[in-house]
C-alpha cells in the first residue's frame, strides 16, 4: 500500500511539474493544482497510513494522527485559494495581453507585418 501511495504522490508531482513549465496559462492553472494534490498527498502520508484507527485517543491502541488530517485541510484550502488567483491572473493577462502566454509575449502577431513595419521605419 506505501508503495502505491508513493508512485502516486511522484506521478502527480512529476505531471504537476511538467504542466507548469509549459507556455501557456491553462497548463500551469492544472499542473499547480497537480502539484497541490501531491503535496496533500505527501502531509496525509507523514502521519502514517493506519487503517481502522480510532479518532480519539483512548479508544483503540492504534489512533489516527489528527495533525496530518489538520495540515492538509489547510493546505487544501491555500491551494483553493492559490487556484483562483491563478486564474483570476491568467483572465486579467488574456484581457490586456489578447493572448494566454505565461512570459507575456504575442504570438498572435503576423511577422510580416512586423517586418513590413521595419521596412518602413
Amino acid at each position: 500500500m506505501e508503495a502505491l501511495y508513493a508512485i502516486t504522490t511522484g506521478v502527480l508531482t512529476a505531471c504537476g511539474v511538467y504542466m507548469t513549465l509549459r507556455g501557456r496559462t491553462f497548463p500551469v492553472v492544472v499542473g499547480l493544482t497537480l502539484l497541490t494534490y501531491a503535496v496533500n498527498l505527501f502531509l496525509f502520508s507523514m502521519g502514517g497510513l493506519t487503517t481502522h484507527g480510532a479518532a480519539l485517543i483512548g479508544q483503540n491502541e492504534a489512533y489516527a494522527d489528527p495533525l496530518p488530517q489538520a495540515l492538509v485541510l489547510t493546505a487544501i484550502v491555500i491551494g483553493f485559494a492559490m487556484t483562483a488567483f491563478s486564474v483570476i491572473l491568467a483572465m486579467r493577462s488574456r484581457g490586456d495581453l489578447g493572448n494566454d502566454s505565461v512570459d507575456g509575449s504575442r504570438t498572435d502577431r503576423d511577422p510580416d507585418q512586423d517586418s513590413r513595419r521595419e521596412s518602413k521605419a
